[in-house]
């Protein structure tokens, strides 16, 4: 069980310098993918099974495209949530996903990986603590799922707006005293995240469940070449294994890797 403070993470929110920062540098992790050539060809292979892709607060799964059409290029069933402009836990997102999990799974007769960025990974780890017989494993980006408060949040304004629909509650902090998912989990973080406080990203390591860092922004996390290796080598473990990530040499300085 972890304790208190083992799972506290008290950080403020990013400085001004990273949360305005954001799109400049989102843009500059685009221009990075778009040398990426070489690197994408090399990416890992799949095995065709199912991941559902969850898009982050106040995006759609245009914000998830360029992932997507990666993660088919290698040979998986990507999917989008089909729900629209995620504005938190609603009725209509929490029986959505749901729903969708539930229809790949039996359509596809396996269980599914979820990839879910930002506010997605909280519902994508949601879902694998309510299903985990639906679920493969569950990867997140940028994801504050240590958080303790809103304020540690530059999205929060956002969040609370759309409060009033909200079926769901956030409790906070976090999955406090919730346990290691049952399920392998990898969050992929920066800490040059100018939205969430970075810290409030990682996971409690364990035997299952790893922390990988990369050098991006939080809203260029999802297209950054480095992310995009580490997604595709956490998928193309076979179903039932899990290995801590080792990057390949000449990647290597492209990542942090982290504690608790």
């Amino acid at each position: 069980m972890r304790t208190s403070a083992e799972y506290f993470v008290d950080d403020p929110p990013p400085d001004d310098a990273l949360y305005l920062s954001e799109f400049a540098r989102s843009a500059f992790d685009y221009l990075l993918l778009t040398y990426s050539g070489p690197l994408l060809a090399a990416l890992p292979r799949g095995d065709r099974h199912s991941v559902l892709v969850l898009p982050a607060l106040h995006t759609t799964d245009a914000s998830t495209q360029i992932l997507r059409t990666v993660l088919k290029f290698l040979g998986y069933r990507t999917y989008g949530w089909r729900l629209g402009l995620n504005v938190g836990p609603t009725s209509k997102a929490v029986h959505g996903m749901r729903t969708r999990l539930a229809y790949l799974a039996d359509r596809y007769q396996r269980p599914v990986s979820l990839i879910g960025c930002s506010l997605g990974g909280i519902f994508a780890r949601r879902l694998a603590r309510q299903t985990p017989e639906l679920v493969r494993q569950v990867i997140t980006l940028g994801s504050p799922i240590r958080l303790a408060r809103h304020s540690q949040s530059r999205a929060a304004p956002v969040f609370h707006l759309y409060a009033h629909r909200h079926v769901e509650p956030l409790d906070l902090p976090l999955e406090h005293g919730a346990g290691p998912l049952p399920v392998p989990a990898t969050s992929i973080y920066t800490p040059f995240d100018g939205i969430v406080a970075w810290r409030t990203c990682l996971d409690v390591p364990s035997t299952r469940a790893e922390n990988i860092g990369v050098l991006g922004s939080h809203f260029g996390i999802a297209h950054h070449p480095a992310t995009l290796w580490a997604v595709a080598d956490r998928l193309a473990q076979p179903a039932g294994t899990w290995a801590p990530f080792q990057p390949p040499s000449l990647l290597r300085a492209a990542y942090l890797t982290s504690g608790s």
